[in-house]
């Protein structure tokens, strides 16, 4: 038995056929459906049977993976891509049958070949972490690391990043950095071994995104189920909206900032379709400082008032109220009380459009006197990161939570649907 035979597995009461691949592991066979996808089976545990030999070469599949090369062009501007970890970056753990984070920056460039030709690139590994595992301090690294490459020279930056906690960490580059050349975050909501990947389509989108004269932070995702576009969402103003759709990101209150078509010859075309900061137009700058001592806290009908309490002596707090940005007016006076010991406490809504407007309703005027800012209509998850910003750099932060920083709050809220 070798890898490249065609094999049926049986464990148990199941039964898998495939191509035996390689495995990473003595312990663990490795089969490639035919549908496309690979299973980890324990070989103690697994009778196997070989129904053809040498049904596929898998050396020579192996030989001609690695014949990408990447070379210097002096005529291709300079991206750098810098890994996080992710699905992006991801491979199968044969050991368990699940996806976990293994390749670095150029590993990625092996896995892409159509990426070949379209920059020249320097790899760089900051992480190497699922996203749910993400926190302030490799947001910091990271704002560190892209500083240093667009110093060194970088005519733009992709991170590559898993989806889950995307849109926090977007959003903290963009407070961090200011930027002349594009930043632009990208991931994969179904890894390479899968037949519906979207691994290639966005990176190889990112990459035309960051070679573009748009110098915000942005994500790069499908557009939508199809393979013929991808979206570039504002950091601030994005939002992962599906647990596993190619297209779960969207952008709040607006139409995504621009797109890449995607031409699978090769051919792509990246477009805008509203005002941006052009390329060169800021000077390159870092602000790094975090206070992390910030929480975010969902009122829902007969939340209890004693989560008020476990925020006592936090240095920031943001409440996502209900419609207009209200909490039950039983929180109002531990509110007060939080506010008074020193705590900074932004009202922002968990409607997914319009703005918070305390001016209304009893309750929002007494939520006004008792010392809440308005987040006007910045998403809460990109209130709390902000939050975090500004009371480590800003002298008012209750002026900086109510001024669009970052693209963070739109002018007007008006259906755009």
């Amino acid at each position: 038995m070798n890898a490249g035979d065609r094999v049926r597995v049986d464990r148990a009461d199941q039964t898998y056929e495939g191509v035996l691949l390689p495995s990473t592991t003595r312990d663990h066979l490795v089969v490639k459906l035919d549908g496309g996808y690979n299973v980890g089976v324990d070989r103690t545990e697994a009778d196997v049977e070989v129904l053809e030999s040498d049904a596929y070469d898998v050396e020579s599949a192996q030989a001609d993976s690695e014949q990408s090369t990447i070379e210097f062009d002096d005529d291709l501007p300079t991206v750098s891509l810098i890994s996080t970890g992710g699905t992006i970056a991801s491979t199968v753990d044969y050991r368990t049958g699940a996806v976990t984070a293994q390749f670095d920056a150029e590993d990625v460039l092996r896995a892409v070949p159509d990426l070949a030709g379209r920059a020249n690139y320097r790899g760089r590994v900051v992480a190497n972490i699922l996203s749910e595992n993400m926190t302030p301090d490799v947001w910091q690294d990271l704002a560190e690391a892209v500083h240093e490459e667009i110093e060194a020279g970088a005519d733009g930056v992709v991170v590559m990043h898993g989806t889950d906690t995307m849109q926090f960490t977007a959003a903290a580059m963009a407070f961090m950095l200011d930027t002349p050349v594009p930043i632009v975050f990208t991931g994969s909501q179904r890894s390479a071994d899968r037949p519906s990947s979207d691994n290639v389509m966005n990176a190889v989108s990112a990459v035309e995104a960051a070679k573009s004269d748009c110098a915000e932070v942005l994500i790069c995702m499908h557009e939508d189920e199809s393979d013929d576009r991808c979206a570039l969402h504002r950091g601030v103003r994005a939002r992962k909206n599906h647990t596993s759709r190619r297209d779960a990101f969207e952008t709040v209150g607006a139409k995504p900032l621009g797109v890449v078509d995607y031409d699978t010859d090769g051919e792509t075309e990246v477009s805008f379709r509203r005002e941006h900061r052009e390329r060169g137009e800021t000077e390159l700058d870092i602000d790094p400082d975090l206070d992390t001592d910030v929480e975010l806290l969902k009122f829902t009908p007969s939340t209890d008032t004693a989560f008020l309490d476990a925020l006592e002596g936090k240095s920031g707090v943001v409440l996502e109220g209900t419609g207009l940005g209200h909490v039950h007016t039983d929180w109002i006076p531990r509110i007060e009380e939080l506010v008074e010991e020193g705590t900074t406490v932004v009202m922002t809504s968990q409607c997914l459009e319009g703005r918070v407007c305390d001016r209304v309703y009893d309750t929002g005027r007494d939520l006004l006197e008792a010392g809440i800012v308005e987040g006007e209509d910045t998403l809460p998850g990109t209130a709390k990161v902000k939050l975090m910003w500004a009371l480590a750099n800003v002298e008012s932060v209750e002026e900086a939570m109510s001024t669009s920083l970052a693209g963070e709050i739109n002018e007007r809220s008006v259906p755009w649907t």
